[in-house]
């Protein structure tokens, strides 16, 4: 009999070397057969062909330095097209003396929604936040803001109703009189003020000169476009989600045909609309920014396509947590807004941030009604006549610009869904 070695004393085989690490990952993917070791091959060597060529015309014969057009004929690319009109390209005709203007402004934005992607940041602070950069960034942009009489009251009311629809069954007394007193100021001032008793008093702060909107062009008018389009659509998709799902037949009614209705159009019909046709109805004597009708047009076309996305995640939640809500005592706004929405907004992170991007890259039809954004004043870069003849250059320093946004979104909502989803992976 031959000696046997004890099984606790033997040693565990390891893996083929074929079958791990990455020849084992290659052998295994790219070639398992014939076929696809010849389709691996080719491919290879078509893209390094590709590859090398972008290179040698990107970046080894590009002109970084000419002074005009002509100079870069022949050549690579002709960087020195951006160099000479990146300023114009990234704040449009804003007076050129001032822009450091609107660049703090997209600054101001850009740390503004860094900060808003901070979980820790998701309470008051996220008022405060929005509160402080909002005011900065059209503040740098116009020069001077006049804060209406009727704002401030608006605003008293409406944070007065939140707070008691939220906090009245929690707050201590004394919070729960000093909502009551917002919202007895807010509206006994607005009826004063529609009456005409309270005259139209408003807050000027004019630290600068004042910058028409017309004047306003390149990145920050994509951002402010798509920001505060998207977060005004935001809530207000909610409200059409929540509406559509209601029992009362005329609110459903009404959200239904609201939202079939504005997502029927296409997006450019609706700023024609606002740009053209709304000035029509309006009183004679009355006009509206056109910037301001653009964001409007944006938001509720935004937020039509917001309110399916939300229906969606408020349908795919199970009836028990309507009824365990319900069961705890919870008004409807405090069952909604701590225990429905939560839930839903959760599942329907992939498709809402799929719709973010879609609507900040939609920001360039606003050139149909006369503004500027990003990829116009690109475009309208090469209306030079000495930088003419290199759209290659502008269009894809404009698709870098707007990849490293729309990557970043699509990264941010995979961290996202990817922390929120912790409890349900098993």
């Amino acid at each position: 009999m031959t000696d046997a070695m004890p099984v606790g004393d033997r040693k565990p085989l390891a893996p083929p070397v074929d079958e791990t690490g990455p020849l084992g990952w290659a052998r295994k993917n790219l070639f398992s057969s014939w076929g696809n070791g010849i389709t691996t091959v080719v491919l290879i060597a078509f893209v390094v062909w590709v590859l090398s060529w972008f290179l040698e015309w990107a970046l080894f014969t590009a002109n970084f330095t000419a002074s005009t057009g002509a100079e870069c004929r022949g050549g690579g690319a002709c960087w020195a097209l951006i160099r000479e009109k990146f300023r114009y390209i990234f704040f449009g005709s804003f007076p050129y003396e001032q822009h450091w203007r609107p660049l703090f402004a997209v600054i101001t934005m850009l740390a503004m929604l860094v900060l808003s992607a901070d979980r820790r940041m998701w309470n008051w602070r996220l008022l405060v936040i929005w509160g402080v950069g909002s005011f900065v960034t059209f503040l740098l942009m116009f020069g001077q803001i006049h804060i209406p009489l009727s704002l401030i009251l608006f605003v008293a009311l409406a944070g007065g109703g939140i707070g008691l629809s939220l906090r009245s069954a929690l707050a201590a007394p004394s919070e729960r009189m000093a909502y009551y007193a917002l919202v007895a100021i807010g509206a006994v001032g607005l009826v004063l003020r529609i009456v005409g008793v309270l005259p139209a008093w408003s807050i000027v702060i004019a630290p600068l000169s004042y910058v028409e909107t017309s004047l306003w062009g390149g990145l920050p008018v994509t951002l402010i476009l798509a920001t505060y389009g998207l977060a005004f659509a935001f809530p207000y998709g909610v409200l059409l989600a929540l509406g559509r799902r209601s029992n009362l037949p005329l609110i459903k009614g009404l959200c239904v045909g609201f939202i079939e209705l504005i997502r029927g159009v296409p997006l450019i019909s609706l700023l024609i609309m606002a740009s053209v046709m709304l000035p029509l109805f309006l009183p004679s004597g009355t006009t509206i920014d056109k910037f301001l009708r653009a964001q409007v047009a944006v938001i509720l076309f935004a937020g039509a396509y917001i309110a399916e996305v939300i229906r969606g995640g408020l349908q795919s939640l199970p009836k028990g947590q309507f009824e365990a809500a319900d069961a705890m005592g919870l008004n409807y706004p405090q069952k909604t807004l701590l225990i429905i929405l939560p839930q839903a907004l959760r599942v329907v992170i992939p498709p809402l941030i799929n719709t973010f991007i879609g609507f900040f890259k939609d920001t360039s039809l606003v050139l149909i009604i006369g503004i500027f954004d990003f990829l116009n004043t690109a475009n309208q870069a090469l209306v030079d006549p000495n930088w003419a003849g290199f759209p290659g250059e502008v269009y894809l320093f404009a698709a870098f610009v707007y990849f490293i946004f729309c990557f970043s979104m699509s990264r941010y909502s995979k961290y996202l869904e990817f922390e929120l989803n912790k409890g349900t992976r098993r």
